[in-house]
């Protein structure tokens, strides 16, 4: 197994600007969906803004992917492809978004109610995302990676909803994946022990039904296998002496910095 990096303070200011990229990009597409709104036309709006940015797509032509987002309608649970469906009232979209920025990536992901959803659907958007901070806040020097997955379980299940295990977290620098692998699930106290400079990307995937998945012919789809909802929500977050630093944040809960 490769060595899991930890990064300079310099490296961490240009982390932290291809992020920032990221989450402004983010803003800009939450607030472009909208019943009528296609997935193809958020990709577009993706792109260009990477672009004019001087930054690239992290996720177009990764082991071929053909477009700038990751777009995750409904029972998609993740690496769904942009498409000239369009969106309707009651669904939720997932949005992955990663960038390469002067050497150094960005990743970020949410979920995003498209007009009036469900009160099942809401409460799935919203444990899912809870879930995601307290995941984030184990980000100690000291804890160990299994403590986030740990934290992200306990808190889904405890609501009635289930962990995807198929798809994971992961470092993130100077390559989109780096180690280590960071499930949403498993037994507190195992795996590496975290240490100042390390970058994670945080990203429970949680759906309201059971927890397996499959992926459909396009060979990217990730679906639900029993057709339930599923929500994902991810930052990229750096383990500092002082707790855990949230480089795709633009605001973050009290007590966790960005």
């Amino acid at each position: 197994m490769s060595s899991i990096a930890c990064r300079s303070q310099g490296e961490l200011e240009r982390l932290r600007a291809a992020n920032l990229l990221v989450a402004r990009i983010l803003e800009t597409l939450k607030g472009a969906v909208a019943p009528g709104m296609t997935t193809a036309e958020l990709d577009a709006i993706a792109e260009r803004a990477v672009r004019d940015a001087g930054a690239e797509p992290a996720f177009k032509g990764y082991h071929g992917y053909p477009a700038t987002i990751c777009a995750s309608l409904n029972e998609q649970v993740v690496h769904g492809i942009p498409s000239d469906r369009e969106l309707v009232a009651g669904d939720i979209l997932s949005i992955d978004l990663g960038v390469l920025l002067d050497g150094y990536y960005g990743d970020s992901a949410v979920t995003v109610p498209v007009g009036a959803v469900s009160p099942e659907a809401a409460e799935l958007l919203r444990i899912t995302e809870e879930a995601l901070w307290k995941g984030i806040a184990q980000l100690k020097t000291g804890k160990r990676v299994s403590d986030i997955g740990h934290a992200v379980q306990r808190h889904v299940e405890s609501h009635g909803f289930s962990v995807v295990r198929e798809f994971v977290g992961h470092g993130v620098g100077t390559a989109l994946h780096e180690e280590p692998q960071v499930p949403n699930y498993g037994e507190p106290g195992r795996g590496p022990r975290l240490a100042e400079g390390m970058v994670l990307a945080i990203e429970p995937m949680v759906n309201i039904g059971k927890p397996s998945v499959k992926v459909l012919s396009d060979g990217w789809t990730a679906v639900t296998r029993d057709g339930s909802l599923s929500a994902h929500f991810e930052h990229t977050v750096a383990v500092s002496a002082s707790g855990p630093l949230v480089l795709s944040a633009l605001e973050t809960p009290a007590g966790v910095r960005s």
